[in-house]
């Protein structure tokens, strides 16, 4: 497509916006996130089971648990789990229920700060959008992509009252990024703060580290490149990036562990890694000659080459997912069952209707950045948009988490096709084409749309009409026709019982941890290993042999509940395992069943062994 230009504005009018309109669109996504998930809340925390465990992580905190140790003592077999949560999410939400709770009941000042934290996350990812929109188009781009981004925030989940985990912070980081990369003016400033967000995407979690090591071979890249007007921007990332990892570093691993390579949080591994790759680059982009594009690449190539070896030498391991490493069984009967750890091959397997909502839309960007290269136009951003999209695609083929951050990222060049759609579709109004494209193009720019048009598609209008059906339903009705597991009644009388080792799946660990008193053995974390197998093997074992492994963990009570999905998939592997014979109601004497009071789908047994 040929480069269309709107009419410009002035330096004041152009910058203007960027303080205006990214707080308009962020407000009012706000008000709607809050109108529509408010009224219909049954509990303040939100439903992934993470976000109740950082609500754990929290307390403990407030409670005076160290800042460096992040050990879930309530988790796992005896001596705890240590966990691989960065304190740096923790920090803000304890802040916030600390300051409420001056006025407020603690309950009621964690509920306000779990409603405050994820909404007010939206303020900042609408401001890194609507640089980055204004940096690689126009005024009317910076619109489109604030009302793309609007939609996002609105039909994710990630932004909802009660979604404290750390995702939502991560696609703060990443569209802060990739605003510092498209500036245009390759400012130092721009680039330092990409640096910090860089750094801080790091130390919050791992899951954005290969999207961050794309975005240091992209400085590298251009500088390259561009040489001598890049050289400033690529030293101020260098240093940003280096300084603030230290700082990181420094002030939430503890000095025990400074030594241990972890792969799934901040690390020495991470560090020496990154402090290797900063460093050569910024000595590069000093040395004598570098004015000739053959020694800035061969500069590259040798800053590669350090980093490959400081990868190999010091955390080889972290080559590989660590997910790998975990038991087989853990893989069948846990990891299989994980939605956001599936591959593209399994989302497409179980879930066809979801499958356009994941990849389409950044399949599309993928295509048009593409032709925007090959046309030569505005090649530099579309290349840098590129390279980050496609990396966070590559990422959701092998994990389906990386979509969002796909999605996210394809906002600017999408923005940027349908405004120029929509200046052409209204000079030639004669013209239905131009306009039929241009809505197609906004409808293909939009995951929540394809999701939509896939369950039409899939399932048809029974399958719409069913989810929507779904989603109106109140927890209350729900409870009536069918007890929920995780009612009241059933952690009331739960925490009654002396303070115990509970066993049960696995994604009641985090609320069992939130509710009571009690260790929980199992949680859905893969650093619990030995937590989670001990369970399964007490679900799959026969009730003679399963006493066992109840003793040899110290468990004192078991919570078995039926209508789960991993309570049903354990009776399903071991036909006459301890699962599959309560499920038909038969129940060892050593269990002794407890009473509730209320309605639960929970079923409660002291563990008496002879």
């Amino acid at each position: 497509m040929a480069d269309i230009t709107l009419p410009g504005a002035s330096r004041t009018s152009a910058q203007r916006p960027l303080l205006v309109w990214p707080l308009v669109y962020g407000l009012v996504a706000m008000a709607v996130i809050a109108l529509l998930n408010i009224p219909a809340m049954s509990d303040y925390v939100g439903t992934d089971n993470d976000d109740v465990m950082r609500l754990v992580q929290v307390r403990d905190l407030l409670a005076g648990q160290s800042w460096f140790d992040v050990t879930q003592y309530r988790l796992g077999l005896d001596g705890g789990t240590l966990m691989h949560w960065s304190r740096l999410i923790d920090l803000p939400i304890a802040f916030l229920i600390r300051l409420f709770a001056q006025i407020l009941p603690m309950d009621q000042a964690e509920a306000l700060a779990l409603l405050v934290w994820p909404l007010f996350l939206v303020l900042p990812l609408m401001g890194a959008i609507a640089v980055a929109a204004r940096r690689i188009g126009d005024e009317v781009t910076l619109h489109i992509a604030l009302l793309l981004t609007a939609v996002f925030v609105i039909t994710s989940n990630r932004f909802l009252p009660g979604s404290i985990d750390h995702h939502n912070v991560q696609l703060v980081l990443v569209a802060t990024m990739a605003a510092g990369l498209l500036d245009p003016a390759r400012g130092a400033a721009s680039h330092a703060l990409a640096g910090v967000a860089a750094a801080l995407a790091i130390a919050i979690g791992a899951e954005t580290t290969p999207l961050v090591a794309t975005v240091c071979a992209t400085v590298g890249i251009l500088w390259g490149i561009e040489g001598a007007p890049y050289a400033k921007a690529a030293r101020s990332f260098s240093l940003a990036l280096v300084i603030s990892l230290s700082a990181m570093f420094f002030s939430t691993v503890p000095p025990v562990h400074y030594a241990m390579v972890t792969c799934d949080s901040l690390s020495v591994g991470f560090y020496a890694v990154v402090g290797i790759g900063t460093a050569s680059l910024f000595i590069a982009t000093q040395l004598p000659g570098m004015h000739d594009i053959r020694y800035r690449i061969a500069a590259i190539g040798g800053t590669g080459v350090l980093v490959a070896l400081g990868t190999v030498s010091i955390a080889p391991q972290c080559l590989q997912n660590p997910l790998n490493e975990l038991d087989p069984l853990l893989h069948s009967l846990w990891l299989a069952g994980v939605i956001e750890a599936q591959s593209f091959l399994d989302q497409l397997a179980k879930e066809p209707a979801a499958f356009g909502g994941f990849y389409a839309v950044s399949f599309f960007a993928m295509g048009v950045c593409s032709f925007r290269i090959f046309n030569g136009d505005r090649v530099r951003a579309h290349a840098i948009m590129l390279g980050l999209i496609a990396v966070s695609f590559l990422i959701a083929l092998i994990q389906v988490r990386g979509a969002i951050f796909a999605n996210l990222l394809t906002i600017p060049p999408l923005a940027l096709l349908i405004g120029q759609l929509r200046f052409k579709a209204r000079q030639e109004p004669a013209q239905l084409g131009a306009g039929l494209l241009f809505a197609l193009a906004a409808f293909l720019s939009v995951p929540s749309a394809w999701s939509l048009f896939g369950v039409l598609f899939v399932e048809g209008t029974a399958g719409v009409m069913n989810r929507m059906k779904g989603l109106s339903e109140t927890s209350a009705a729900q409870a009536e026709s069918k007890p929920a597991c995780d009612t009241p009644a059933g952690f009331a009388a739960l925490n009654r019982l002396p303070d115990g080792v509970v066993v049960a799946t696995a994604d009641l660990g985090p609320e069992i941890l939130r509710f009571t008193r009690h260790r929980a053995l199992a949680g859905p974390y893969h650093r619990n290993e030995g937590g989670m197998l001990t369970e399964l093997h007490v679900g799959l074992a026969k009730p003679d042999e399963a006493s066992a492994f109840l003793r040899g963990s110290g468990a004192t009570i078991l919570v078995f509940c039926p209508e789960l999905f991993q309570t049903k998939n354990i009776a399903a592997t071991k036909a006459d395992g301890l699962y599959a014979g309560m499920l038909k109601g038969e129940v060892p004497p050593y269990l002794r069943p407890v009473a509730l009071d209320g309605p639960s789908g929970m079923q409660i047994y002291r563990v008496e062994l002879p």
